[in-house]
């Protein structure tokens, strides 16, 4: 029979366990988690696939369709991170020429590791 004292420290390991595991679930979860494991080149040819027919998907250049912002200035007003759960939920906007866009993890994943590396290209349009 357990006494109170012993099922003290039994139930302090398992509240300290528990939160150990939800810490672990929420960090596999996270956009900078996400980020850092997406494939950087699987991100470019995707966006070089899909979006740069109308945005500037690179450090420079001019967008070919002029009310597309370049992917650089999208990253330069908005976090990475916080563009995560509109991109995995699918992305839309108010003009009827921007398809729908919804991706699965891993293609997130790889999105945003692709974006990742033009968070530190300055905000411009050439």
């Amino acid at each position: 029979m357990l006494n109170n004292q012993n099922f003290g420290i039994i139930g302090s390991k398992f509240s300290k366990m528990i939160v150990l595991v939800v810490f672990c679930f929420l960090g596999a979860l996270s956009p900078l988690n996400a980020t850092e494991e997406g494939d950087i080149k699987r991100g470019q040819d995707m966006v070089d696939k899909l979006c740069a027919s109308c945005h500037s998907v690179g450090e420079t250049g001019l967008s070919p369709f002029k009310d597309a912002p370049p992917f650089r200035d999208i990253v330069g007003r908005w976090p990475v991170e916080s563009l995560a759960e509109a991109l995995g939920e699918g992305i839309v906007v108010g003009h009827p020429a921007m398809p729908e866009f919804q991706f699965e993890p891993d293609e997130l994943n790889d999105l945003l590791a692709y974006l990742s590396t033009l968070s530190d290209a300055k905000p411009k349009s050439e």
